[in-house]
């Protein structure tokens, strides 16, 4: 033991040299887990965006990162608010115990050790050694102004007219224009990327308009490709460019000759294999053609999930499919204006990420803001917190399921996020007062509009996040479980009401606080709220 801690030592300072050895005294047990003593009172936040309202990790929890994403990004990443990080290039599993952290199933060295004392101090150094900041951020027009997208309203029927008609309404009630995203079905089918005639006659015309209004223009696409479509399934099985199907007399990709049918929320369809270059050449190709005869500024590339990708299907390179989700976000690398859900291990690259779609209710509004501050720890700082009132269309299909509160708290929520999209009209389903407190919303979003975008452009130097959590910003002061509370750099503190009601309490750390109405707050203490429709609750740190 004497000698295994002399290598971590050496191997601490070798990364960093104010990287400090993890006295934590890491054992390997005899079926080869590793064991990592948590110091009193530390607390762990995984890497793993979608059980973010959970985080951080109570007793018991444990995850694999190999294979499911559940719907949203992974980072191969543990975090503990005594400054631990633990950190490997493949996926491992792992459980949370009382005073130590079990790793099983590591698919490559898992490395660990401890920077400083807190979340923070362990998050930089991860950035910097392991996703470093890239230097280039998104389309700065996704953090200036709100996004749009056509799904809700349109859902399986995009069509050029309508598309106009959404685009004219955003202006002519009072919204300003900004990115607007064309989702599924404005194509002829998956994988066959024109335009549909019959729906769009003039897509051309249709993206020229709404440049004229404003507007820059994504479309929707996906790694799938129908099985129907024949002619264009067999271009691309000459160059294998699919996923294969591995049969008892076909066990290898040399010897497969079909590709392999993977069942997704639309059916089931071939895969693009992106292990395979001539895959990688063809879907660039379709992406390069859309910008060049039609004007698309960029993409929403959906889908990707690692779920997708099962273990008898046979791709040309070695690839998991956490490799695969990968190579997908390879894609977006191209066009400043992107959009993902689903990733993995693509922290500090300039990609527009998208929380898993929620539902119409309180409970996963709630979800919003523990997710957005995973999402930050784990590397994914250019992100946005879903559809404004959830994206389940079905809901705003029926007007007595709709809750009217909920639609507002949520564009409440996006309004101080790096990113806020709708895709419900919200000037169909409010009436007039619930409507104006929206566009209030945004309004206020109007006056943060500059703080954010310096944010942004400080976390493409730096990978430090734009939502941080009162952990991250005020270290061990007993802030570790605050869920519904978020800072925007670190002086402005956001207490966002995400529940039915008009009231609520705001714990404020210690210092001098302005309040969005005026009032001055003394920190280290917990204040009741009056939280009206129209209001969301932020509050300054006064310098003096």
């Amino acid at each position: 033991m004497i000698y295994a801690g002399i290598l971590l030592l050496l191997h601490c300072f070798a990364i960093n040299a104010q990287a400090l050895p993890d006295n934590s005294k890491p054992e390997k047990t005899s079926s080869g887990d590793l064991t990592i003593s948590l110091q009193p009172g530390e607390k762990i936040w995984p890497g793993f965006i979608r059980d973010g309202e959970h985080f951080p990790c109570t007793n018991g929890y444990r995850w694999d990162f190999y294979g499911n994403n559940r719907g949203n990004q992974m980072q191969p990443l543990l975090l503990g608010s005594h400054g631990l990080w633990v950190w490997s290039d493949e996926p491992f599993a792992f459980e949370v115990a009382a005073d130590n952290i079990i790793i099983t199933s590591a698919r490559a060295e898992v490395k660990h050790g401890r920077v400083g004392d807190s979340l923070a101090e362990a998050r930089k150094f991860v950035s910097e050694k392991f996703f470093p900041a890239s230097g280039r951020m998104p389309d700065e027009l996704l953090f200036s102004r709100p996004q749009y997208n056509t799904w809700i309203e349109l859902t399986y029927n995009q069509n050029q007219a309508d598309v106009l008609k959404y685009a004219r309404g955003i202006l002519d009630n009072g919204f300003p224009p900004g990115v607007l995203m064309i989702d599924d079905t404005w194509q002829e089918d998956y994988g066959l990327w024109n335009f549909h005639p019959g729906r769009f006659p003039n897509p051309k015309q249709m993206i020229d308009e709404l440049h004229r209004m404003g507007f820059k223009v994504m479309l929707w696409v996906c790694p799938f490709v129908s099985a129907d479509q024949a002619r264009l399934v067999k271009q691309l099985l000459k160059d294998k460019c699919f996923l294969m199907q591995q049969t008892p007399a076909k066990p290898t990709w040399a010897t497969a000759t079909d590709p392999a049918m993977i069942k997704w929320w639309n059916g089931y369809s071939a895969l693009l294999d992106f292990s395979n270059p001539s895959a990688v050449k063809w879907f660039n190709s379709e992406l390069d053609r859309l910008v060049k005869d039609f004007g698309v500024d960029g993409f929403k590339l959906d889908a990707g999930d690692m779920y997708f990708y099962p273990p008898d299907a046979l791709s040309k390179e070695s690839a998991s499919p956490n490799r695969q989700c990968e190579l997908y976000a390879q894609f977006g690398l191209r066009f400043p204006l992107n959009e993902y859900r689903a990733c993995w291990k693509m922290a500090g690259q300039p990609l527009a990420q998208r929380l898993h779609d929620k539902g119409h209710s309180w409970g996963e509004v709630q979800q919003l803001i523990p997710h957005m501050l995973t999402e930050g720890l784990a590397g994914y700082t250019f992100s946005c917190p879903d559809l404004i009132g959830g994206g389940d269309y079905e809901t705003f299909l029926n007007r007595k399921a709709l809750d009217q509160d909920l639609v507002v708290r949520s564009a409440q929520i996006h309004a101080l996020m790096p990113m806020m999209q709708f895709s419900v009209a919200p000037w169909r389903v409010l009436d007039a007062e619930h409507l104006n407190a929206v566009k209030k919303a945004v309004k206020i979003r109007e006056q943060f509009t500059t703080a954010i975008l310096e944010l942004a452009r400080q976390s493409a130097k730096t990978g430090e996040p734009i939502v941080r959590s009162l952990e991250y910003v005020f270290p061990h002061q007993g802030f570790e479980n605050i869920k519904d509370q978020f800072m925007l750099g670190d002086s402005i503190l956001v207490a966002p009401l995400d529940r039915k009601g008009n009231a609520r309490q705001v714990v404020l750390p210690k210092g001098k606080w302005l309040a969005d109405d005026g009032k001055k707050y003394e920190g280290g203490a917990t204040y009741d709220l009056n939280v009206p429709l129209d209001r969301i609750p932020y509050f300054r740190l006064m310098t003096n």
